[in-house]
């Protein structure tokens, strides 16, 4: 009996491998090379975060009050997208490079680990959302109006400095989370018949274990998003995907 518990822990707690702190520019390299094996199915799923992206600008520019709310949606949806693109690689290591159409079907088979990831990520959005939104509420009492108006107003008054601290620092905790779940996890789920607690828990082993290297794994997936958000978002039509293969080779490489 104990041995048979023992087994299946086991299984269900795959090992995790120690990698070099400068590894994650092999999975950017590793990326680029999937990326260019099928580079029409990896942009269109940059198309569709770049479309996602200016959806929630023009929801947030006029209205400072929806902001966290749609950088909240944003940040939590794209690690939901880029799930094709880790099927595309997924596939492609099989030597079955496939299509858009094809890779999007193919993730039908673990759907429900996916919506449970989801809604996960949707839970993670909604609190700091509203944290973000008493903090803002108990110190501004005045109407936001649109972005730029918050923005000097507030953000560079040097009025509000206690409460942009907080809100940074709580943004930074949320993506942090945020990171540390999906790293490896969201490609857990498409590879294996896994439930989401396991791979929630596999991933966070996996960047503790990995520190260095997924402090600059993370560094380099915030520097490349803020580049590709630097050209109006249309970067993140290469960015998103290229991420999203590299992603997929951090998974392979970090976790037996």
């Amino acid at each position: 009996m104990n041995a048979s518990v023992t087994e299946k822990t086991a299984a269900t707690r795959p090992a995790i491998r120690r990698v070099s702190a400068l590894r994650p520019f092999h999975w950017l390299r590793e990326g680029w090379r999937d990326f260019l094996r099928h580079p029409g199915p990896s942009m269109i799923y940059g198309v569709i975060v770049t479309l996602g992206g200016w959806g929630a600008l023009s929801l947030a520019l006029p209205h400072a009050e929806f902001f966290s709310t749609a950088v909240a949606g944003f940040v939590m949806v794209t690690p939901l997208i880029a799930a094709g693109v880790y099927e595309l690689s997924r596939q492609c290591e099989t030597g079955d490079c496939t299509g858009f159409l094809d890779s999007v079907k193919a993730l039908r088979r673990n759907a429900a680990s996916i919506a449970d990831y989801g809604l996960a990520l949707l839970l993670i959005g909604l609190l700091w959302e509203r944290v973000v939104a008493v903090m803002f509420a108990l110190s501004y009492g005045g109407d936001m109006g649109s972005v730029t108006d918050f923005a000097s107003n507030v953000l560079f008054s040097g009025d509000y400095v206690g409460v942009v601290t907080a809100w940074l620092l709580s943004g930074a905790l949320m993506a942090s989370v945020v990171f540390a779940a999906t790293a490896v996890g969201m490609p857990m789920v498409i590879d294996r018949d896994c439930d989401v607690v396991t791979a929630m828990l596999t991933s966070v082993r996996a960047v503790l274990t990995n520190l260095p290297a997924m402090t600059v794994w993370a560094g380099l997936i915030v520097g490349l998003s803020l580049l590709a958000m630097s050209t109006l978002l249309v970067g993140l039509v290469v960015v998103m995907p290229l991420l999203g293969h590299a992603a997929w080779c951090a998974y392979r490489d970090v976790v037996e």
